[in-house]
């Protein structure tokens, strides 16, 4: 048995996560035609609600830990305003336009909706109560002015904030307010708070990966639980092919069209073909590795050798893109989410998908860079909008290959980035 044991944990985890997948859909399967369905609910599905449970627990540290390092990181208050400013703007835009891309193609190709309609409709009723609270929402936030969103974004007391995953966004207020004071106090009294949030960081990280480690068996339980909601409907297979394609079809845009257009209208100096030729390394390498901190190095190589931008941008702005710049991990955040609540059958209101823009963005930027990292966030921004964050199972077991091609989409817009600003830059210098 710890022979077994052994072998199992020396398979790499996004196959581990597979196996799980598919062991639950065999589990489930079984159950239904052995009518085990209480079986199956009483001894298995709470195994992942723990899990789900787990990445609930450790969205907010996370979240608030990473965005107060990665700003504190930005050394002082004359490199935040000359580069700083103007990198995160920049970074913040990509973010941006990824979401929107992301959103407009789930919106579009809707592939939640190849479910089987019955079986959603059964499925909706278990959220029925969910349902009915965001549709009570929806209509007071008719009755509000204007300006009453700012009073989600403020917090009046950041305890109480933290105390709720749903509140996030006023989580994120605090810590860049923080992060910003932070910068602006004299080194001998920052220091020792940036060393604590240093160390919080490596901790949590551990955490983090604690907690991706037993995500075999919550996928297990609860890709077991969710074949018996859908009473092995295989729609459910056909609709999650489609959403695997909409999302590489949406990692292939941006890094192949997208990113050498703005090159070209923002970098006149440089062809696009040179710079997709140039970026072929890297984006190769950030797809084995699945780490844009693995990649930093060969990036920062290739964007100062190839695409010949000055080493005090690209060793400023390249590492701040391995925090901040989430631009494919963005992008494919919305179309998940989208798909999500298309499976479970909620219709998202007009202020639902503006949250989920605006929180999709702002925590793709506390997303850790390690394999997995991405269900901890993902949790957190299905709860803010009011979707069960069991959901996940839906996707978890297919994100390891699209997890390697938005890698390559965010270190793509890391390089694209550096050239932009080290051409404004020169051109301030001058």
């Amino acid at each position: 048995m710890k022979n077994l044991t052994k072998r199992f944990t020396a398979i790499p985890l996004y196959i581990q996560i597979l196996i799980g997948m598919i062991l639950g859909i065999i589990i489930g399967i079984i159950a239904l035609r052995l009518n085990g369905e209480k079986l199956i609910h009483d001894w298995l599905v709470p195994w992942g609600q723990l899990f789900i449970r787990l990445l609930q627990l450790i969205a907010i540290p996370l979240v608030f830990v990473t965005l107060i390092k990665g700003i504190a990181g930005l050394k002082d208050v004359q490199t935040f305003s000359r580069l700083g400013i103007k990198t995160m703007l920049l970074y913040l835009c990509f973010i941006s336009a990824s979401v929107v891309f992301g959103m407009g193609l789930g919106l579009t190709v809707k592939p939640g909706m190849l479910v089987n309609r019955e079986t959603v409709s059964e499925i909706k009723e278990r959220y029925e109560s969910i349902i009915a609270e965001k549709a009570v929402a929806a209509e007071e936030v008719k009755d509000q002015g204007p300006l009453n969103f700012l009073n989600d974004i403020v917090p009046h007391n950041i305890v109480r904030a933290a105390s709720n995953n749903s509140n996030m966004l006023q989580v994120i207020f605090f810590a860049v307010m923080f992060a910003v004071a932070l910068l602006m106090v004299s080194k001998d009294k920052s220091k020792p708070v940036v060393a604590l949030f240093n160390g919080l960081d490596d901790i949590i990280m551990k955490m983090v990966d604690f907690i991706i480690r037993a995500a075999p068996l919550g996928v297990t339980a609860l890709m077991a639980g969710l074949v018996m909601d859908f009473k092995g409907d295989i729609s459910m297979f056909s609709a999650l092919g489609v959403y695997a394609l909409t999302v590489v079809v949406a990692m292939l845009v941006i890094m192949f069209i997208f990113y050498p257009l703005v090159i070209a209208l923002f970098v006149r100096k440089m062809r696009m073909k040179d710079f997709i030729r140039a970026m072929y390394p890297v984006q190769l390498f950030a797809f084995t590795t699945s780490s844009s901190a693995a990649t930093l190095p060969i990036n920062l190589e290739t964007t100062q050798r190839e695409l010949k931008v000055s080493e005090d941008v690209a060793s400023f702005v390249l590492p701040m893109g391995v925090t901040i710049n989430m631009d494919g991990t963005a992008c494919y955040q919305a179309v998940a989410i989208l798909f999500i609540a298309q499976v479970l059958g909620i219709d998202l209101s007009l202020s639902q998908l503006v949250v989920l823009l605006v929180m999709t963005v702002l925590s793709s930027i506390g997303t850790p860079g390690i394999p997995g990292g991405t269900y901890v966030i993902l949790a957190m921004v299905l709860m803010s909008i009011g979707i069960p964050a069991e959901g996940l199972a839906l996707i978890i077991g297919i994100d390891r290959p699209l997890d390697m091609l938005r890698t390559s989409v965010n270190v793509t817009g890391d390089a694209t980035v550096a050239c932009i600003i080290d051409r404004n830059y020169h051109i301030s210098s001058t």
